[in-house]
């Protein structure tokens, strides 16, 4: 068994993926092999348990937001910004030198929520503006314009928030500045993505839901929930009573 600390600088995750190049190099005889224990197990149950916890807020999240929505396509909007701010909390990481960690994981958590929260502010407003009669363009444009100001203060309270976090140095300050950084970074760098990525995704995405399938969908949902079925619904039961 070897045991070992790590250096100031150095993550556990790469020490850890370093020992495994290591041990495939050692081309070692059938029988034989080497695993990890301790808390470097224990890192790797939590990594596997993220996995699960990230795909079921995934499916949770779009069952919720289908049904608020009434829509299949605009929680795939939504939605699609939440990989997309990854990116940004992990480079929000390496600007101020913290590591990908368990804390930083559940960093990861709350940032999904804000970020979601804010695609649904401006979306929610544009089926708003368009039931009124604005065309799609300019829903998007004053969606934007009127959502702009709950955002800005989403995300500056958010971000005054996490700030003793980020400046602590007290016991335990490592773990939660990583929490603070990916947060507040991330927010600040998402602030971008919500107001220019969400309305091209909405205008992408309703251009796929004129397509048949889509339509097809619709009018069974609506035939379900009791809605008054279409003409050509009409029009086959009254061929096949003989009408």
């Amino acid at each position: 068994m070897l045991t070992a600390n790590l250096k100031p600088g150095f993550s556990q995750s790469d020490a850890l993926r370093r020992l495994g190049d290591e041990v495939r190099a050692m081309s070692m005889l059938p029988g034989y092999t080497a695993g990890v224990a301790g808390s470097s197990k224990e890192i790797g149950r939590t990594i596997r348990g993220f996995l699960v916890a990230f795909t079921l807020s995934f499916i949770f999240m779009y069952i919720v937001l289908a049904a608020q929505f009434e829509s299949f396509i605009h929680p795939v909007t939504i939605l699609l910004t939440l990989p997309m701010a990854v990116p940004f909390g992990i480079l929000s990481l390496l600007m101020f030198g913290q590591t990908v960690n368990i804390f930083s994981g559940l960093g990861l958590l709350l940032l999904f929520g804000i970020v979601k929260k804010n695609a649904i502010l401006q979306i929610d407003h544009t089926n708003g503006l368009r039931a009124a009669g604005l065309p799609r363009f300019e829903a998007n444009l004053r969606a934007n314009r009127e959502r702009l100001r709950p955002i800005l203060m989403t995300t500056i309270a958010l971000v005054a928030g996490m700030l003793p976090m980020i400046v602590s140095s007290g016991a335990g300050s490592a773990s939660n500045r990583s929490i603070g950084v990916l947060v507040a970074g991330g927010q600040t760098l998402c602030l971008l993505l919500t107001l220019l990525a969400v309305p091209v995704f909405y205008s992408l995405f309703d251009d796929l839901q004129a397509l048949r399938i889509w339509s097809w969908l619709g009018r069974r949902q609506s035939v379900g929930a009791g809605a008054p079925a279409p003409a050509f619904v009409n029009q086959t039961v009254a061929e096949e009573s003989g009408e």
